[in-house]
């Protein structure tokens, strides 16, 4: 699991590689949440995230709660098939506000 952080025109720009998974959650808090210091708004690119469980997600709605507490804006980016299989599952996709394309299932 990567984090690779840039801070352009006022929006922090984190994008996540790997697995956002329980063994990889308190790595990944501990990068995320000071973001929310770094830029008038917080971008999560997610088109590298080859994996997300329960403890994956969690980290997302704590960086949407801490965005929402610290009046800033968080989206979420360029979701993964791993992501938008969560958030589905889940039903999650319209709590964070982000256009989102779920994929077709064919019976």
């Amino acid at each position: 699991m990567t984090i690779h952080i840039e801070t352009h025109n006022g929006v922090c720009h984190v994008h996540v590689a790997g697995e956002m998974t329980i063994y990889h959650a308190a790595e990944i808090k501990a990068e995320l949440l000071p973001c929310l210091e770094l830029g008038a708004e917080l971008e999560i690119d997610l088109s590298e995230v080859s994996e997300m469980d329960t403890a994956g997600f969690q980290l997302l709605l704590l960086a949407k709660r801490a965005a929402l507490a610290a009046n800033k804006p968080l989206r979420l980016v360029a979701h993964s098939p791993a992501t938008l299989e969560v958030l589905d599952m889940l039903n999650m996709a319209s709590y964070f506000g982000d256009p989102v394309i779920m994929p077709r299932t064919v019976h």
